[in-house]
């Protein structure tokens, strides 16, 4: 057993002590691969997600020099009679290569890094089998143990992308780095002697270079295209249910805070913060705290024209456009905000809709960290959009109603185009882009079924808020008295019936006919 080579079942031993999850099933879809021409896998997911316990799941199941039966017996790869065969075939049958690349830049340096790697696999090699001929290459010495023992690799590499991140300032560490991995994985003559199956995983697709991946035999299954690995990504809704009701834990809350990503139509949770609410029993932002937020104000900083209007429409609640096809895959080359919002959907900062084609943010743990950097954020533009929210906040709560219909006449006029201005989607995204720092002291919601409909937009107070509630409308060709009238008539206030603090009734109007009062937006605002 060694710290490369062979490293046994010890990682997926301590797992299984705690509470687990059953993600065996992944298991499967790797066997398909074996000794196939799609035997190349690489999943990427964001931070947190569970990447390394898949890993160290992989590890124990195929690594000969161990006996995992005991870990897996009650787990779904065992039991469920779909993978028997398969389970029982390549169960503890492979020599393992397992790189945590992590770990290893933090054994040696950034130039070292390569030379490292082979360095001591080959170490762990001739001393596990010393009749092994060392050649001069590290793959030519990986076929020789092959044709000696008669037992292809399988080779796991676990934040597989780690070098590109932590050294992306020195472009020379990734070259190296990539054609270490290219030697191993792309000549496919070689390659087929040497590994029955390989895995990599980590928060980054494949290194593009220009339009194609720079090691282009991988099969990939990303955050924005999971595929068949969709359930893996994290945990899903039915998974989550029955930890809430194994712990008496308020699964409603638990959605709000850490759903949001839809992959394939499944739900998918953060699977960190999931355990940690769990453990902890409080709901808040589990988020890795420096690197990451850190990380996340550098990314919305990044001055490209639109990204203060656009982080703002996220935060109101508002899906953006993104194109995500011209991502390079590395956290330096951006070519536009596209790249960015890509970079933070692979982050997990965003939530991707395959269908749409746009991005989100998914949940209250992600608002929040949201909400902190953007305040941290030096860009004149993204300043002046949260003063401006803020203060149209005190306005509204303060119910000085010509200062709310003023600067909601501002956002409209310079958010919405003309072709759109009566849009009954585009007057919500106003209210939503306006009130978009909401997030201090409210949750929104959408659509609240009321007495006789629905209320376009209402912001509840989160729990010790000494805010009111705000149920907000904006309407044309109505008098601000009327589209109060209208609120009251449909009973709005109904779907706040169980909430006992103070309600604002916001009505927003404007008139979309005379010249002269033209797009006037005048405001009445009553408390009930």
């Amino acid at each position: 057993m060694g710290n490369y080579l062979n490293p046994g079942n010890c990682g997926f031993a301590v797992i299984r002590n705690g509470t687990y999850v059953d993600k065996s099933g992944m298991i499967d879809l790797i066997n398909r691969t074996i000794d196939t021409t799609e035997k190349l896998t690489c999943v990427s997911r964001p931070r947190r997600f569970g990447k390394s316990f898949a890993a160290k799941m992989l590890c124990a199941y195929y690594d000969r020099s161990c006996d995992s039966s005991a870990l897996f017996k009650d787990l779904e790869i065992a039991t469920d009679s779909r993978y028997t065969d398969s389970y029982h075939r390549h169960l503890n049958q492979y020599d393992v290569i397992y790189l945590d690349m992590t770990a290893v830049i933090g054994e040696t340096s950034f130039g070292d890094l390569v030379p490292y790697i082979k360095r001591n696999v080959v170490r762990e090699l001739t001393e596990s089998y010393p009749e092994v001929k060392v050649a001069e290459g590290f793959a030519p010495t990986l076929a020789n143990t092959v044709q000696s023992t008669g037992t292809k690799f399988v080779m796991i590499i676990d934040e597989w992308d780690a070098p590109i991140r932590e050294g992306k300032d020195d472009p020379r560490i990734e070259r190296a780095y990539l054609e270490f991995l290219r030697a191993l994985f792309k000549n496919s003559g070689a390659t087929d002697k040497i590994f029955a199956a390989v895995y990599i995983t980590g928060i980054l697709p494949m290194k593009k270079d220009g339009s194609q991946s720079a090691i282009s035999d991988f099969h990939e299954y990303t955050i924005v295209n999971p595929r068949g690995f969709t359930e893996y990504v994290g945990f899903t809704e039915k998974e989550v249910k029955g930890l809430c009701a194994d712990r008496k834990c308020d699964f409603s809350m638990m959605k709000q805070w850490y759903d949001g990503y839809t992959l394939g139509g499944i739900s998918i949770y953060n699977p960190n913060s999931v355990m940690e609410a769990l453990r902890s029993r409080e709901f808040a932002s589990y988020w890795t705290e420096t690197s990451a937020s850190k990380s996340l104000m550098e990314y919305i900083s990044l001055d490209f024209d639109g990204m203060s209007k656009t982080i703002a429409q996220l935060l109101g609640g508002i899906e953006v456009p993104v194109d995500t096809d011209g991502f390079a895959n590395d956290l330096v080359t951006f070519r536009d905000s596209n790249d960015v919002l890509t970079l933070l959907i692979h982050l997990g900062y965003l939530a991707y809709e395959k269908e749409t084609k746009t991005a989100r943010i998914p949940n209250e743990e992600i608002r929040l960290e949201f909400a902190k950097s953007v305040r941290k954020v030096k860009r004149d533009e993204t300043i002046r959009r949260v003063r401006e929210s803020d203060q149209l906040i005190v306005d509204t709560v303060q119910e000085n109603a010509e200062a709310v219909a003023a600067q909601i006449e501002k956002i409209h006029a310079e958010e919405t185009a003309p072709l759109f201005y009566n849009n009954e989607q585009a007057l919500r995204s106003v209210i939503k882009l306006a009130y978009f720092s909401y997030k201090d002291y409210y949750l929104k919601f959408e659509e609240l079924p009321s007495g006789d409909g629905y209320a376009d937009i209402v912001y509840l107070p989160k729990k010790l808020s000494p805010m009111p509630a705000l149920v907000v409308e904006l309407k044309w060709n109505l008098s601000a008295q009327g589209a109060i009238a209208q609120i009251k008539d449909k009973r709005y206030p109904a779907a706040l019936s169980g909430y006992g603090g103070g309600i604002l009734l916001v009505g927003i109007v404007y008139d979309k006919g005379a010249k002269e009062t033209k797009r006037k937006h005048t405001c009445v605002i009553e408390k009930i």
